[in-house]
């Protein structure tokens, strides 16, 4: 898989960071730390003023606490720097209409719904959408089983969630074994062609 080539001459203009770090309590509970920033290399014209070069044009942070079953038991974003002071930082405790929401089930959708458009900060709103994975990922060895191998287990949760592991794929079938399962369409003769009308 290649990339476009980048241009030698380019120059960076903006930088936007995304930083998920997740931690265990130690009661069955976990705190999810998602911090968003925006920077410019460069001095920017911001309708308030100039903002130094460095200096972030938006930083937030939402976090939320969600328990082993992947619910949100509690919720809360801050707002540390914005292009409109006193207006960005006002969307209150809006943030905690994600508590009760499940991250694997209808996660993304109910976010729409509830914080959707002028209901919260765009930004912080978007952080959200990165955080069901992230947690699964955290989750994965530790609260989730990855490997299946049990009498009773269970399918781990990540076969058939990507194109790498589907169940009638060589990763499967070289790696989880007993979830291997044989695609259809490989074991079924090849149609024949349709007869043609000329």
């Amino acid at each position: 898989m290649a990339l476009p080539t980048a241009a030698s001459d380019r120059q960076l203009k903006h930088r936007r960071r995304i930083d998920v770090q997740i931690y265990a309590r130690g009661n069955g509970l976990w705190e999810v730390d998602a911090h968003i920033s925006d920077v410019r290399p460069e001095e920017t014209a911001m309708v308030t003023g100039m903002l130094p070069a460095g200096q972030p044009i938006h930083e937030m942070l939402l976090r939320l606490v969600v328990d082993e079953q992947l619910n949100v038991v509690d919720a809360g974003a801050q707002t540390l720097a914005m292009p409109y002071p006193g207006e960005c930082d006002r969307h209150g405790d809006v943030y905690r209409r994600l508590i009760g929401l499940n991250l694997m089930k209808g996660f993304r959708q109910a976010v729409k719904e509830r914080l959707g458009g002028v209901q919260g900060c765009t930004h912080i709103t978007e952080l959200t959408q990165v955080l069901p994975t992230a947690v699964v990922q955290a989750f994965a060895g530790e609260v989730l089983d990855t490997r299946g191998e049990g009498d009773s287990s269970i399918q781990p949760f990540q076969i058939d969630r990507c194109h790498a592991l589907r169940s009638d794929g060589a990763t499967v079938k070289t790696y989880y074994p007993r979830w291997y399962r044989a695609s259809q369409h490989s074991t079924l003769p090849r149609a024949a062609p349709a007869p043609s009308d000329h």
